[in-house]
C-alpha cells in the first residue's frame, strides 16, 4: 500500500479494490427480487381475473372493500354500477403504495432493483441513480397519506375477518376463518410498527411529561417497530396465501374444513 505526497496515512485503495468480501453478499437482494417480483406479478394477475374472489363466508384482501355493484359480494356500493372493471383495481393500490413507499422497503428495493447501495463495501452498479430527490422517487414523501388510507382498509379486513364467523347455515368456525384472521391480524402489526405511525404517536412532541399517555401508546409502538421488517415480510406472505386460499376453495379445488358447525 503506498502513500501519496503530501498525504498522511495509506492512500486510499481504487473502488474496484475495495470489494474484498467473500461471502454471498449477492443472495438478499436477489431474494428481495424474486420475492417482490413474484408477489407484483400474482396482485396483477389476482387483480384482472376478476373471479373466484369470494365465496362464503369469505372475501379475498385483494378486493376488500368491495366499493362497486359489479362484486360478488358488496361492502359498500359507493361507486355504483358505471365501474365494469375488476373492483380489486379500486383498492389494491392502497396497500400496493403503502408498501412501495415504506422505509424499511425502500432500502430493500434500492439496494435490490437499483443496486444502490447493492452491499456494504460494494461499489454501485449504476451510477445515474439519485435516490429521492428527483422525480418519481420524491413521491415517496407521501408514505404518511398511504399510511391512513392503509388503516382504512385494515379495518374493513377486520370487518371481513368477523363476517367469516357467519356462514350460509350461521355461525360457524372454518379453517378460511382462521386464514383471514391471521392475515389481518399480521397487516395490523405491520401497519401500526409503521415509522410513520411511530412518529404519529409522538413525534411531534417537545416533552412527553404532559401526555403520559401518548408516551406509553409511543413506546409500545416503537417496540412493535423493532420487528417492522419481519412484520413486512411476513404479511406480505400471509395477505397473498389468504388471497390463493380464498381463490382455490372458490374454484372447488380444495375444501374449507369447517372446525366449529
Amino acid at each position: 500500500m503506498t502513500v501519496a505526497p503530501g498525504a498522511i496515512g495509506p492512500k486510499p485503495l481504487p473502488m474496484a479494490s475495495q470489494s474484498r468480501r467473500q461471502d454471498a453478499w449477492w443472495v438478499e437482494p436477489l431474494i428481495v427480487v424474486i420475492v417482490l417480483g413474484s408477489f407484483g406479478v400474482y396482485s396483477l394477475w389476482a387483480a384482472l381475473q376478476n373471479a373466484h374472489y369470494y365465496v362464503a363466508p369469505y372475501l379475498s384482501p385483494f378486493y376488500s372493500p368491495c366499493l362497486a355493484t359489479n362484486c360478488a359480494h358488496v361492502t359498500l356500493p359507493l361507486l355504483g354500477s358505471w365501474w365494469n372493471l375488476s373492483p380489486a383495481f379500486l383498492v389494491l393500490g392502497i396497500p400496493l403504495g403503502f408498501r412501495a413507499t415504506c422505509y424499511y422497503y425502500r432500502k430493500a428495493y434500492y439496494r435490490a432493483f437499483f443496486w444502490s447501495p447493492p452491499a456494504c463495501a460494494i461499489p454501485d452498479a449504476r451510477k445515474g441513480y439519485t435516490g429521492e430527490i428527483r422525480f418519481p422517487f420524491v413521491l415517496q414523501n407521501v408514505h404518511r397519506y398511504f399510511f391512513w388510507l392503509s388503516v382504512v382498509v385494515v379495518l374493513f379486513l377486520w370487518w371481513d375477518a368477523l363476517l367469516a364467523f357467519r356462514f350460509p347455515t350461521g355461525f360457524g368456525i372454518g379453517l378460511g376463518t382462521l386464514v383471514l384472521i391471521a392475515n389481518v391480524a399480521l397487516l395490523s402489526l405491520y401497519t401500526f410498527s409503521c415509522h410513520s405511525c411511530r412518529h404519529l404517536c409522538g413525534g411531534a412532541l417537545d416533552t412527553f411529561n404532559a401526555a403520559p399517555a401518548r408516551y406509553r401508546l409511543w413506546r409500545f409502538i416503537s417496540r412493535l417497530n423493532e420487528r417492522h421488517a419481519a412484520f413486512a415480510w411476513v404479511s406480505l406472505f400471509g395477505v397473498a396465501l389468504a388471497d390463493l386460499y380464498v381463490r382455490l376453495v372458490s374454484m372447488g379445488i380444495i375444501q374449507d374444513p369447517r372446525i366449529v358447525f
